[in-house]
């Protein structure tokens, strides 16, 4: 079976999500991945509030189970019993390879990778089709020179890592793309190295897994180094980060509470923005300044959004946004910014939909090792809806201020890409339908209820598969 969502324009969305509201926002997905995982290399009980129970989580709860790591949920409260895997040594001469089904997620494979090699353990990492299309030769080339033998099928899944002797032997290593799952990788990896792990970036990738490290007792540390540039690249900076193990010490267990995903909470955003009459709260919402970049070029393009009660929470900054309906115009997205906002342009895309002028989006070549070809699916999703969308090689360009039409779209297994679909629908000519809508399950479970405590004109349904 595969489920429909059908989205009609209707009445403004008015309330709040998170805070004291029913309506809830689930937890960072990013942030739940790293502490899952990160409490297991601890020595003691971690406590972590506000996990975020989707599909993709799921996948690394269950590779906790294989690792014989013991955790427990209640409700959104997820307890680990860290086992210091690390220097606890699970990785003993001849212990079988242990064989984990990744799913649908690139961030689950590649951060147990680099936890694999360091703990020592030979194991097999395999997932779905389309985590198979995803590039794992950014991981293993690195891993590689840290000492662990890797095997794939030509840079992709499945991947049989034999690690090597331990430690590993550390590395300065110049990542090409901008990528915070080959950092933390890398990162991971870099605990049971022999030397300090040195991973330079071309712009700054989200930074969560270093705030979590230092909250856990590890010497890490980041600095941006600016560089001589003679060609035309937004990129003018070289982000350094550092990490120092030390293999005497246990790392401390977590007790944090996660933040809103800021990536949940822009489908939200980008609805108000573009529904007329809408005005809404969205409550501690996670405010890393490496995940922003959509909301600061919406606030460019002339949306009405609000920061308030700020606050930092484990390192991690959070707030909540006010968002009102806007009259917005064209803008450009390139750089730096685009790994900033790289989870965030498919919903972005239906923001520019609705923007007067021309948008266009450069430097974003990455898009197309997503979930699927972001660009691709995107282009054809939205010219079924009328919108004046062209194809770039890294990128794309859309003329808006067109209201887009009603049609028939798919979601081709992108969670994104669906969630993206249903916002275009609230203030288009007509009903809009979303196909294989049953992706959205992978990050934002709560996303229909969420939309409809809002006001939103939104109805879900499946439907059974013809033989």
């Amino acid at each position: 079976m595969s489920e429909t969502l059908v989205v009609s324009p209707g009445q403004p969305l008015r309330g709040e999500v998170g805070g004291k509201s029913l309506l809830r926002l689930p937890g960072d997905k990013s942030i739940s991945h790293r502490a899952a995982l990160f409490s297991a290399l601890a020595e003691g009980e971690s406590e972590i509030n506000n996990f975020q129970i989707s599909g993709v989580t799921q996948v690394m709860l269950e590779a906790l189970n294989k690792l014989s790591v013991g955790w427990k949920l209640t409700g959104t409260t997820l307890h680990v019993e860290g086992k210091n895997l690390i220097s606890g040594g699970m990785g003993k001469k001849g212990i079988e390879e242990i064989t984990i089904n990744c799913g649908n997620s690139a961030t689950t494979m590649r951060l147990l990778a680099g936890a694999l090699s360091a703990w020592g353990i030979p194991a097999r990492l395999d997932g779905t089709p389309g985590l198979k299309r995803r590039p794992m030769q950014r991981i293993i080339e690195p891993l590689s020179r840290m000492g662990v033998n890797i095997d794939s099928k030509e840079g992709y899944a499945p991947l049989r890592i034999h690690p090597g002797k331990r430690p590993l032997r550390a590395i300065d290593y110049h990542m090409a793309i901008a990528s915070a799952q080959v950092k933390s990788c890398l990162l991971l990896a870099g605990l049971m190295a022999d030397g300090m792990t040195i991973v330079r970036e071309p712009a700054a990738s989200r930074d969560h897994t270093e705030r979590m490290l230092r909250n856990m007792g590890v010497a890490i540390k980041s600095n941006e180094i600016p560089v001589n540039r003679e060609d035309d690249s937004d990129f003018n900076s070289i982000y350094v980060t550092e990490l120092i193990p030390n293999l005497q010490e246990n790392l401390r267990p977590l007790k944090i509470v996660i933040p809103g995903d800021f990536s949940a909470a822009s489908f939200l955003i980008v609805a108000a923005l573009i529904v007329p009459g809408s005005e809404i709260i969205i409550r501690e919402v996670g405010l890393n300044p490496t995940r922003i970049g959509l909301l600061e070029t919406l606030i460019q393009m002339g949306a009405i959004i609000s920061i308030n009660n700020t606050s930092e929470n484990q390192n991690e900054p959070i707030g909540d946004i006010k968002v009102r309906h806007s009259e917005l115009h064209s803008g450009e997205v390139s750089g730096s910014t685009v790994v900033r906002m790289i989870d965030e342009f498919p919903v972005f895309s239906m923001a520019a939909a609705y923007a007067k002028g021309l948008t266009r989006v450069r430097d974003a070549i990455e898009l197309r090792r997503k979930e699927s070809d972001r660009i691709k699916t995107l282009c054809q999703e939205m010219t079924k809806l009328e919108v004046n969308i062209v194809e770039t090689p890294d990128g794309f360009e859309i003329q808006g201020g067109k209201t887009p039409s009603a049609n028939v779209v798919y979601s081709h297994g992108d969670h994104r890409l669906a969630m993206s679909l249903a916002i275009a629908g609230l203030a288009a000519q007509a009903t809009v339908r979303i196909e294989q809508a049953e992706i959205i399950r992978e990050s934002f479970p709560d996303f229909v209820p969420v939309l409809q405590g809002l006001g939103a004109n939104i109805e879900s349904g499946l439907v059974i598969d013809k033989q």
